[in-house]
């Protein structure tokens, strides 16, 4: 298939990333890696291991934010400053077609102080950000925090330096100075998108809250965590000469402080230091908790909480990972495995560094829908595959999977999975209580059979639905029974150095295969590149990728040429002593097939010069090594190496002959040569070899012979011949003795029969006819010429004096000799956009005359990149033509890269539910036999047979137009990759709302796919409300009404107090579910366990909200004995006596309420410790209570209250409040929407997806909500009483969504017109891959 235009010759690898880039990394929720390396931006696909594109920072020269500074003159002045910050912007993919916002964004920082914001798509900035051009502060960190309905971006630059920055103008709208401290990281809190906090090297937290995008919006409240700061203090005084706009990454970049947010426990916080872990509480301002490191370990790096369990992981500076796990009822953690993440592979010195570690969230998401929806018995008639990683439900003995992705300085990704196992023993025990408790031959991790508390639900979950609020039988055990192992699963690698020399090979006719036979070598798509460490990246040019690296070398790769197409030959040297001198030179041959390495040339001793330049020809079989100031080697390459001859000549340049060049077409008008200035059109001149030699010869000519043009001091010109083991003259017809100038020294040279190019430090042009004698020049006006190269010929070709041109400067041209004007006529690159360009070469890939030409360029910031040049310009970019599909290893299946039309087409179709088996392939880029999903026959050519069913809402049409729209992904196998292609067929059939929460986590909307994993539940809590008031309430067993009342009464009552921990839970017991909990049995639980991390605080802050939480739990009894123990001298003695006396009394009714009712009042207005709140609670004023904790802006505490005393209709109000409060002020839309189903408020619900303009999600809510409903109604009636399953239906119908409700029909409609656009956008958008 064609590649798109913006597709073509796409081509650029980064060098590794560096310490200056500030460790930065960020992965989108869909699974796209991003991180910095030198001055680009590298996106990574995590689970493939992929290359998907780089990203360069522009240079500042063109990117200046008022648009007024003159461009620079020099060309140091343009180079991209290190790029030090990522963070991918967090915009789902959008639902409303005629939005005109994108989805892939992604904010740069850079040394500079800049602030880019990249459209991923398009590969462009977007906009930039008005940072300060004078002091020019480098960007430490990047965060984006929720504002109203936008998005703003907040920024850490320079040392102290905290900014708000308006995401759609670029302008600032506020800032904060902390100075003398030092800001290190930024970080946004995962359960409101408002909060955020900083953190600073001395223990300095700014917590910081957005309500809006003005200054007044802004509050900050500023806390300090103890710690040792006594290094730090030390490297302060040692570094006081430092800039005073340099970052702390760049000042110190080795005293590494940062923090996480526990995605689990709202207020909690794990903030590592040099040597010391520390949970800090927010809600309380104090540490929880802290340790610090055992002997023998590195220094922190950074510190990763796991989503979905209470493991923490925590990566080292010495390229080693700590897991520590949470002990059972405490916030205490300890250390239970070390784990290395930089394998030793080799000798490589200096050793590679740990640079960034980061989790996938994207899987852990997927993991949380499979984890809940996947069955545990093996009758399903979805076959699974027992070798598959990925098949939660045939892994007993697996907790959870986590991937981690660690970043090296070698240029090395590595994939990590993190599991965590059950013993054996423990797996038993397990298997024995699963079975005693009913549970089928083979048991689920997940599946919840029992409830702790003997509560039960009125509705009954369906069977392959496993609740979160259960507990499951293996959640009994103790996490310490879990056994964590971590394996590599992936790598990519990167350019493992930065660029020293570049090769490509150009094998002549006469070149053979390596290792004998004769078949000619041709040209592959490989180029070398020579680094600094010593190794040799091999990059496929077809696959944008590096194919091979060989550590050759101990330092600097100095030279390398090709030898042939599958050898190469390089050198290095090495200096035994700067006062006596002395070199030791290394040459080694490479195999590129084998890696095998051989060296040649080795002597006892040192030599008195080292290796210059090596020179290879073109067929491989010679080799010249240069000297300095010493004569030239000439060897013959064969198996084992023979010198053939030493030239004793001042050699300035030597250059092979490159293949000849085949003749070009004569049918355009010919120039006639200018006598004036003695110039010869290259094109007019015979291209053959034979031709060519035989006018200068009268020898036989023979093919194997090779020629080579050279440069002497004085500024002589020569060409000799290699035939065998002899060496002659060539005997060319010489030029105009004014040919040769005086005034320049020769530097550059290009050899391509019968022609000479040469260029000296003046920067003049010549070239030189070996076979007519003529000759002409120019100046270029530029800096001295450091290399000069040919570039390709095909049969076709109307020129043949095509030449790239690389400064001593760093800059490059291109010229064309066969021009009027070479110089007027030139394309003058005044620089590379935003790098310094080392080497350059010419791809020898061109087939066909209308092939353009690509120019392979080394840059200086390690770089590798790809230049097209076509007649009228060169392109950076991809020119408009098609060109053959870049090769994969795998395909690339991330549907978030997809045209936004063909991406929302894909969430739909797998929202409606297609087929397992519509995932195959017949292409050959996958092996069938592992990519096959086992399932039903292939349907025929009717593309609706591939869903599963009939649309239950919209065009029923649409499906199959977006089938035939999705078919070219289909075939290249670019949709889901296997292992999500499985984890989709275990659930297609598992209902519609584990179907939308897959689609949503395939394109990195968690929460999303988190609302509607709880939208089963909190249908299920709204069910057993109505059935509390419908009059058929008396046909639900009474044994289970009486044992949820029972079990109620006895968790609010005051006589016994709450014990923390009775109730173990299991290591995968919510996970990222927490954020949405609702229920009262969650709240009341979470709330409970909090409680023992405090007991041991001291002060009168931390007393009052320990008093709060044992009210709020319904522990009075421990409540009054801690406020009886106030001393009397405290301030908050009588206060406290009087709540005691309150809550301990047992006063009956009416002047009691109305006298506590007003002291109460009295209390909320002058007590902010919300104390009247506990005397309505001493009253049963509960409804009261609650309002008062919302007004006071407690809304989780006013749930943990409301779950603790209230029922009903009174506890759907609290929820209700508290969902308007969620969607109105913290603009979390999905979160208000569980708590409005929750409440019961459905019409709600559907207002704020309308408001919100989800007119796709309108539609599939009520599908899912009535999906859910039959399915309740079905499991409280006998299938076979099928009118009495229709009363109740009608008895406990979902409010607000009945089919004759007025806005139920407008969504249907608005839906229809929805898919018929959406129609029309895919048919007018071509595929594009990548």
């Amino acid at each position: 298939m064609a590649r798109p235009p913006h597709e073509s010759w796409d081509c650029m690898l980064p060098g590794p990333p560096s310490r200056n880039n500030g460790g930065s990394a960020d992965c989108h929720p869909s699974g796209l890696l991003a991180f910095p390396s030198s001055s680009s931006v590298v996106v990574v696909d995590s689970r493939s291991m992929q290359l998907v594109s780089v990203l360069p920072m522009p240079p500042p020269t063109a990117t200046s934010s008022n648009n007024n500074t003159p461009a620079a003159t020099s060309s140091s002045s343009s180079l991209s400053p290190f790029v030090t910050s990522v963070r991918w912007a967090p915009f789902p993919l959008p639902h409303d077609l005629l939005a005109t916002n994108q989805h892939l964004l992604l904010a740069a920082g850079d040394r500079q102080g800049r602030i880019a914001l990249f459209d991923f798509r398009l590969r462009s900035v977007l906009l930039w950000f008005e940072c300060d051009s004078v002091l020019k502060p480098g960007i430490q960190d990047l965060c984006w925090v929720q504002a109203r309905s936008d998005w703003v971006l907040a920024s850490l630059s320079g040392p102290s330096l905290l900014s708000i920055w308006n995401a759609s103008t670029g302008r600032c709208i506020w800032k904060y100075d902390v100075s003398p401290e030092l800001f290190s990281c930024i970080r946004r809190d995962p359960f409101d998108y408002r909060h955020f906090c900083a953190i600073g090297l001395k223990g300095f937290l700014l917590s910081v809250m957005v309500h809006g995008d003005t200054e007044d919006d802004v509050v900050i409240k500023e806390f300090h965590i103890p710690n040792d700061s006594s290094e730090l203090q030390k490297l302060e005084r040692d570094a006081s000469g430092a800039a005073a706009s340099s970052p702390a990454l760049a000042v110190f970049p080795l005293y590494i402080v940062r923090f996480a947010f526990s995605p689990l426990w709202e207020h909690i916080m794990f903030v590592i230091f040099p040597r010391e872990l520390v949970v800090f509480d927010l809600q309380y301002e104090t540490s929880l908790f802290a340790a610090a490191l055992p002997r023998g370990c590195g220094k922190f790096l950074d510190v990763l909480p796991d989503p979905n369990s209470e493991l923490l992981y925590c990566a080292h500076l010495d390229g080693r990972l700590s897991t520590w796990r949470r002990k059972e009822g405490e916030q205490v953690h300890m250390m239970c495995t070390m784990e290395e993440l930089m394998p030793s592979i080799g000798t490589s010195v200096p050793s590679p560094s740990l640079l960034a570690v980061i989790i996938c969230k994207s899987d852990s998401t997927l993991q949380c829908v499979g984890k809940l929806y996947s069955t545990g018995s093996r009758s399903s008639s979805f076959d699974m595959d027992l070798d598959n990683p990925f098949d939660f439900c045939d892994e007993p003995l697996s907790v959870y999977k986590t991937h981690l992705i660690s970043i090296s300085d070698d240029g090395k990704i590595w994939n990590w999975l993190l599991t965590s196992e059950r013993t054996e023993d423990a797996q038993k025990d397990a298997t024995n209580v699963g079975n005693g408790a009913g549970l089928g031959d083979v048991p689920v991790l997940e599946t919840n059979t029992s409830d702790i508390d003997g509560t039960a639900d009125l509705v009954k979950q369906p069977d392959c639905v496993t609740s979160i609020r259960n507990c499951s039988s293996y959640s009994t055990l103790n996490q310490i029974d879990l056994s964590p192992k971590i394996v590599l699963v992936g790598q990519l690698h990167l350019l493992s150095s930065t660029a020293t020399m570049l090769a490509v090979p150009s094998p002549s006719l006469t070149a053979t295969l390596a290792r004998g036979g004769n078949g000619p070598a041709v040209a592959v798509p490989l180029v070398a590149l020579g680094t600094q460490s010593g190794t040799i990246d091999i990059i496929d040019v077809s696959a944008n990728a590096v194919a091979a690296s060989f550590s050759v070398h101990n330092n600097t790769v100095r030279g390398l040429r090709w030898l042939g197409n599958s050898r190469l030959v390089s050198f290095s040297y090495t200096q035994v002593n700067e006062k006596t001198g002395g070199y030791i030179n290394r040459l080694v041959v490479t195999c590129v097939r084998s890696g095998l390495n051989r060296k040649f040339r080795v002597l006892q001793k040192p030599e008195r010069a080292p290796i210059r330049a090596l020179r290879t020809s073109s067929s491989g079989r010679y080799l010249l090594i240069l000297f300095r100031d010493a004569p030239v080697e000439v060897w013959a390459m064969t198996k084992s190496p023979i010198m053939l001859r030493s030239l004793a000549l001042p050699f300035t340049v030597l250059e092979w002959t490159l293949p000849t060049a085949p003749r070009p077409v004569q049918n355009g008008p010919s120039r006639q040569a200018s006598s004036s200035r003695d110039r010869t059109s290259v094109a007019s001149v015979e291209a053959s070899s034979t031709d060519s030699k035989a006018t200068s010869t009268d020898e036989p000519q023979d093919d194997t012979s090779e020629s080579f043009a050279f440069a002497l001091v004085n500024g002589a010109l020569g060409v000799f011949e290699v035939h065998g083991r002899r060496i002659r003259d060539f005997r060319p017809k010489w030029p105009s003795s004014s040919f040769v100038s005086a005034d320049g020294l020769i530097t550059a040279m290009a050899y391509r029969l019968p022609h000479v190019v040469m260029g000296d430090r003046s920067g003049n042009i010549r070239w030189w006819d070996v076979t007519t004698g003529q000759s002409s020049s120019f100046n270029t006006h530029r800096e001295g010429i450091r290399r000069i190269k040919f570039s390709p010929v095909v049969a076709g070709d109307r020129s043949r004096g095509r030449i790239a041109v690389l400064f001593y400067d760093n800059t490059f041209s291109i010229f064309d000799l066969d021009s009027q004007d070479p110089l007027a006529n030139s394309l003058l690159q005044s620089q590379f956009p935003g790098t310094l360009v080392l080497e350059l070469d010419w791809l020898p890939l061109r087939t066909d005359k209308n092939d353009p030409l690509v120019l392979c360029i080394a840059g200086a910031d390690s770089s590798f990149r790809l230049v097209e040049k076509s007649d009228k310009k060169t392109s950076y970019g991809p020119l408009p033509r098609a060109i053959k599909e870049r090769f994969r290893p795998m395909p690339l299946c991330s549907p978030i890269l997809l045209p936004t039309p063909h991406a929302v087409a894909l969430r739909m179709i797998l929202q409606l539910g297609v087929k397992p088996h519509w995932f195959n392939t017949c292409s050959t880029t996958r092996d069938k036999k592992h990519y096959l999903i086992r399932g039903t026959a292939s349907s025929g050519g009717d593309l609706r047979s591939y869903m599963i069913d009939s649309p239950p809402v919209g065009d029923s049409v649409v499906p199959e137009m977006l089938l035939k729209v999705l078919e070219p992904y289909r075939k290249e196998g670019s949709i889901l990759d296997d292992e999500r292609a499985r984890l989709y067929a275990a659930i297609v059939n598992k209902g519609s709302a584990v179907r939308f929460a897959f689609a949503a986590a395939i394109f990195g909307d968690s929460l999303e796919a988190i609302f509607w994993l709880q939208l089963r539940r909190a249908v299920n809590h709204l069910m057993n409300k109505l059935i509390n008031k419908s009059p058929q309430k008396a046909s639900v067993p009474a044994s289970i009404s009486e044992l949820d009342d029972a079990s109620m009464l006895s968790r609010i009552t005051s006589k016994g107090k709450s014990i923390p921990g009775s109730r173990k839970r299991n290591a995968m017991d919510s996970g990222q579910l927490r954020l949405m909990a609702f229920e009262e049995e969650e709240l009341w639980e979470s709330a409970n366990e909090r409680i023992p991390w405090h007991e041991k605080l001291e002060g009168a802050e931390a007393i009052q909200n320990l008093v709060h939480e044992l009210v709020s739990v319904g522990n009075l009894e421990t409540a009054v004995s801690i406020l009886l123990s106030t001393p009397p001298e405290s301030p908050h003695f009588s206060t406290n006596a009087l709540r005691a006396v309150a809550l301990s009394s047992a006063v009956s009714r009416s002047l009691l309420e109305l006298a506590v009712k007003v002291v109460a009042a009295n209390m909320v207005r002058i007590d902010k410790s919300l104390s009247g709140t506990h005397l309505l609670c001493a009253v049963g004023r509960y409804q009261e209570a609650c309002s008062q904790l919302q007004d006071a802006g407690c809304w989780t505490d006013a749930a943990t209250l409301a779950a603790t005393h209230l029922k009903g209709s009174d506890y759907a109000r609290v929820l209700q409040r508290w969902a308007d409060h969620v969607l109105h002020n913290e603009y979390n839309i999905w979160r208000a929407l569980i708590l409005y189903v929750a409440a019961g408020a459905l019409p709600e619900a559907l207002a704020a997806l309308r408001e919100a303009k989800l007119a796709d999600t309108a539609a599939m809510f009520i599908v899912a909500c009535r999906e859910i409903h039959v399915e309740i109604i079905s499991d409280l009636v006998d299938s076979d009483d099928e009118s009495k399953s229709q009363t109740m239906a009608k008895q406990l119908s979902l409010p607000g969504l009945d089919p004759e409700n007025e806005d139920v029909i407008a969504v249907g409609e608005f839906y229809e017109q929805y898919q018929r656009k959406l129609v029309h956008l895919c048919m007018d958008s071509q595929p594009a891959f990548d």
